[in-house]
């Protein structure tokens, strides 16, 4: 027989299957610890599991998500917050278990999947926004994990409810949710964590094997940073626990102090800024806030926020906000300009007429400050469901690079809908807004009041002038003088 050349699919077949016999066989029970091992093995359709850093749940959820597609027909699925993030952190750990275990799938790095004799099994994606959750319709799922979960939006209960349920009757699906525990204990991971319905784990960096001497890191932690154990942080990425942490969040957002429903009723001129934050690999933002003459406050009345959109859509969504609140009444339009977003700012000003101009990107800090001062202060206004809102709860600190003459913002969650506020809120000048004072009506109950304080105001001053003739004639002969002739003027 004559010997011809293999093909492409033989030849790759014939070395997988030489090396794969090198290989150990992956074998996930084996691979994984107790408790990592206990919860992709639940058997309940939904499970969640909070879990301290360095807990080894990327792993888990990796094997887990492989070995769906080699025992069945079922694919699989990851999401987290965004595709950036989705890459950044399960990729590697699959590509390399694949080439550990030969367990033959084919990585697509641009489509962020990995195939399996031609078919795409594995799928990793993003959840970030509303369009994204459309991408994992009309797919009968096996096993879904969502990761990171303390950064996920509260839409992807809407996705888990109108798209994943759905899809699980095909395989009879699993989903497991894992995460860190958030700096405050609410949002869609921590409902999930309370759900009864659900089945729930939870497992920390002390009880990975495979992490040498986590103590002695801890120590040497708590000695950098000058904190205790009971330190909120520390009880969080160490101990996995959920504790009340307003300190290490960026943006002080409170909903009892800085929701609103309606703007108000006002005969007074309302005026705009809008700010614009540009995404290369993250999406764009576009935020209008508007004050107007006679209130100090400002709000937060409309945002965009949108992943890989073109400049011409970005263009066509600044000028519709242009136009619809009033050429003379948007006193800035601010853009990102840093990078390729300098050529996006002269695009837009020279095509489309928009009166951009470069946001101030210096002291951010600074500014972030005097944004949480409002807010403090109730002189800021969001909707709690606002995607703003939601991204103020996510948003932290980074404990570990920041000092205290700089503070760094966490690469763990990022948020665009916060920086165009802020470029925004630089130019909002409601605080030179003048009050006007309410003149209550003539015989009201409020101007009879008002007519009593003074009234008493009036029998004070007397009294106080009585006491000082007493103690110094001259004195009050003086004073005397000077109110009834001269006035506060003469100063």
């Amino acid at each position: 027989m004559k010997r011809g050349k293999l093909t492409l699919q033989e030849a790759e077949a014939f070395l997988a299957g030489k090396v794969s016999a090198d290989r150990p066989r992956f074998d996930i029970d084996a691979l994984l610890f107790g408790k990592q091992r206990a919860f992709v093995r639940d058997d309940a359709t939904f499970a969640t599991s909070v879990c301290s850093r360095r807990a080894g749940k990327s792993v888990g959820v990796a094997s887990w998500l492989l070995e769906g597609p080699l025992v069945s027909d079922a694919p699989s699925l990851y999401f987290t917050n965004t595709r950036k993030e989705a890459k950044r952190i399960i990729w590697p750990v699959m590509l390399r278990i694949n080439r550990e275990y030969g367990l033959g799938y084919r990585p697509n790095e641009t489509e962020l999947t990995l195939s399996l004799n031609g078919i795409p099994s594995v799928f990793l994606q993003g959840v970030d926004n509303r369009d994204e959750i459309d991408k994992a319709r009309g797919t009968g799922w096996g096993r879904v994990a969502g990761d990171e979960a303390q950064t996920l939006p509260q839409h992807v209960s809407d996705m888990i409810a109108d798209v994943l349920m759905p899809s699980f009757m095909d395989y009879d699906g699993k989903l497991r949710i894992v995460g860190t525990p958030g700096a405050v204990p609410v949002g869609f991971f921590y409902d999930a964590t309370q759900n009864p319905e659900w089945s729930h784990h939870e497992w920390t960096v002390w009880e990975n094997p495979y992490i040498a001497n986590p103590r002695a890191m801890l120590d040497k932690v708590l000695k950098a940073r000058g904190v205790p154990e009971t330190d909120p942080s520390i009880q969080r990425e160490w101990y996995g626990r959920w504790v009340l942490d307003l300190n290490s969040l960026v943006f002080q957002y409170q909903v009892e102090k800085n929701h609103y429903e309606i703007l108000p009723i006002t005969g007074a001129k309302w005026f705009y800024a809008i700010g614009i934050d540009l995404g290369f690999n993250d999406a764009d933002a576009i935020a209008v806030l508007t004050w107007n003459d006679q209130d100090k406050r400002t709000w937060l009345v409309e945002e965009y926020v949108q992943p890989k959109s073109d400049v011409t859509t970005l263009a066509e969504q600044a000028l519709r906000m242009y136009d619809r609140f009033g050429h003379d009444r948007v006193l800035a339009m601010v853009v990102d300009a840093g990078g390729i977003g300098k050529k996006v700012t002269e695009e837009l000003s020279a095509r489309y007429k928009l009166p951009v101009q470069p946001a101030q990107k210096p002291e951010k800090q600074t500014y972030i400050e005097l944004l949480n001062d409002a807010m403090r202060t109730g002189k800021f206004l969001a909707k709690a469901s606002s995607r703003f809102a939601q991204d103020c709860l996510r948003v932290e600190w980074d404990r570990d690079r920041s000092t205290p003459e700089r503070r760094v913002v966490s690469d763990r969650f990022h948020s665009d809908i916060t920086d165009a506020v802020l470029y925004a809120y630089r130019e909002s000048i409601a605080w030179i807004s003048k009050i006007p004072e309410v003149i209550p009506e003539r015989g009201s109950m409020e101007a009879v009041k008002r007519e009593e304080q003074a009234i008493r105001a009036k029998l004070e001053r007397e009294m106080q002038k009585e006491k000082a003739a007493r103690m110094d004639p001259f004195a009050a002969m003086d004073e005397l003088l000077i109110d009834e002739t001269m006035g506060e003027e003469w100063f």
